[in-house]
């Protein structure tokens, strides 16, 4: 899993996949579970918006969309709510969470995304490729957050890993510059393979 989110990182990453190792930093935000990574990012697009809330008292509000019901996704809220207490963030306390769910109904999430934005959510957590196409299509000035997606360049949400431009960051599931190294431990596990 790479996070498109921080750059530095990425950056230096990338160029050591190349010689065929991986810096600790990059290594342990590979190895970290995706909703704790993405509780890390929420916590760095967050970083001044908690100032801000603290001189306004306004406090900050995540709209988070899915195409799934809250029942499918159980443990991930909670590890997405634990990540962001970790960071400070408490649901209801100094931090409001706008949850939709599309429960499966795809045809929801364009005015599930368009009420998002109405809401002028601070940031908007998006689970998923279709989630994120209607939230980037309803929003080109509220940051989106991936949480999950394959190939965000690929999906054309992202310019490139390393920099994304625009306002969509986050998550990607898809490592296609160390697919090489995975066979080649998968060979080093099972000598025989063919």
């Amino acid at each position: 899993m790479k996070s498109v989110f921080p750059r530095r990182c990425l950056d230096s990453c990338s160029d050591n996949l190349k010689s065929q190792t991986c810096p600790v930093l990059c290594r342990r935000i590979q190895n970290l579970k995706w909703w704790g990574v993405l509780a890390i990012s929420l916590g760095l697009v967050f970083g001044g918006a908690t100032t801000q809330a603290q001189e306004s008292k306004k406090i900050p509000r995540i709209g988070f969309l899915s195409a799934t019901s809250p029942a499918a996704n159980s443990a991930r809220i909670e590890a997405f709510r634990q990540g962001l207490r970790d960071l400070g963030h408490v649901e209801g306390k100094n931090i409001f969470i706008e949850w939709r769910w599309a429960d499966g109904k795809f045809d929801r999430l364009p005015s599930q995304a368009a009420e998002l934005v109405r809401l002028n959510v601070d940031v908007i957590v998006s689970s998923g490729p279709a989630p994120t196409r209607f939230s980037k299509e309803a929003t080109t000035t509220i940051p989106i957050v991936i949480a999950q997606a394959g190939d965000p360049v690929g999906s054309g949400f992202v310019v490139s890993l390393a920099h994304p431009g625009g306002n969509v960051t986050g998550l990607s599931t898809l490592a296609p510059e160390i697919s090489g190294k995975r066979l080649e431990l998968l060979k080093d596990i099972v000598p025989k393979l063919s």
